[in-house]
């Protein structure tokens, strides 16, 4: 585990809100994936450029080390009613805690009670055995065969709540380098990768690492705190393995770029790096919260989606960029139309 608090100057969450026109947010993806817009912000010359991303050979060099975040998103979200109630509840699995416990949150949380017993198909049924904050339950699930078999028959994919159309293609939630399930949300700056891109990436020298970071509620639970320093980040699994490792360390130590796709890329070196950049193969779990102050050990470059106002994702995106600058590029790409969140527009911090 690693955490990060920095006595800085203090930061509100308000600091870190902008305006966004509802009609901004992406209801759908992209065809093809790599027809999203871009805006690059090049920190060095203080410039931003408006392009595409199957421009972004144009912006990366051979050498150049992007790193990726290899994890699957399963279909986490299922539906049941607590007995003695009539009323449907929503369940979101997390995090795994063993062969038949889960961390989850369910809405409405005041229905699922210690001792609940919730029933979502006569194969698949779950007792409440935790409360947690925030609709977190601990549940102990039943059921009739493997659980990831049940799961693949009765949950659906786990779209966040500001998604109101319906997904066509369950892929489309999944990058094309996906591999191992765990999540309950996409690694999105990943989606506007196609097969075409990477290769024509590897022909030209840039070479890939993968690592893990199962996204549970660490990454996408909402700030509440007035002070983001009060703001507590739950813990989410990680693994580096002994060949990604090896092509970080050799980038850091060449003086070569290591370009994170995606804020759980970055949070996952970050939490291993030490103070010259170098990691360890390892895994376990993180609670790192970066926000401005923060220094970066290993990362030299950020490739990300663009995140809710007042998101711990905005606050790590400031700790890179700047905090003024970021709502500045905010404002530009509102302004500019940039289609925002999940299935919206990439971002590309050099």
């Amino acid at each position: 585990m690693s955490t990060y608090k920095q006595n800085s100057a203090a930061l509100t969450t308000h600091d870190f809100y902008y305006d966004l026109p509802e009609e901004l947010i992406a209801q759908t993806p992209i065809e093809p994936r790599d027809a999203s817009r871009m805006l690059v912000y090049d920190r060095a010359a203080d410039r931003i450029e408006h392009r595409h991303f199957y421009d972004l050979p144009q912006f990366l060099k051979k050498g150049d080390l992007l790193v990726l975040n290899n994890t699957r998103v399963i279909p986490a979200r299922i539906f049941g009613r607590v007995e003695g109630h009539e009323s449907a509840l929503e369940t979101l699995l997390l995090k795994r805690v063993d062969y038949t416990h889960w961390e989850t949150i369910m809405k409405p949380a005041r229905k699922a009670k210690l001792g609940s017993v919730i029933r979502y198909a006569d194969c698949l049924s779950a007792t409440v055995t935790e409360i947690g904050e925030y609709g977190a339950r601990t549940v102990e699930f039943k059921f009739d065969g493997v659980f990831e078999d049940v799961l693949d028959k009765v949950g659906n994919m786990p779209l966040p709540p500001y998604i109101k159309e319906k997904l066509q293609d369950k892929e489309r939630y999944q990058t094309v380098y996906s591999k191992i399930d765990g999540s309950a949300a996409a690694p999105t700056a990943g989606l506007h990768f196609t097969p075409r891109l990477m290769k024509e990436l590897e022909d030209m020298g840039v070479e890939f690492a993968t690592v893990l970071l199962h996204i549970g509620l660490g990454t996408f639970r909402p700030v509440k705190e007035e002070n983001i320093l009060d703001h507590k980040m739950h813990t989410e699994y990680y693994e580096i393995e002994q060949s990604a490792a090896d092509k970080i360390n050799a980038a850091v130590r060449e003086g070569r770029r290591v370009i994170c796709v995606g804020t759980t890329s970055v949070r996952t070196l970050e939490t291993v790096a030490d103070e010259n950049g170098f990691v360890k193969a390892q895994k376990g779990e993180t609670d790192i919260f970066i926000y401005p102050g923060y220094r970066f050990k290993c990362v030299g470059g950020l490739i990300t989606n663009f995140h809710l106002p007042e998101s711990t994702l905005i606050m790590l995106v400031s700790a890179f960029a700047g905090r003024e600058k970021t709502l500045e590029i905010y404002d530009e790409a509102v302004r500019e139309g940039y289609r925002f969140f999940s299935f919206g527009d990439s971002s590309f911090f050099i």
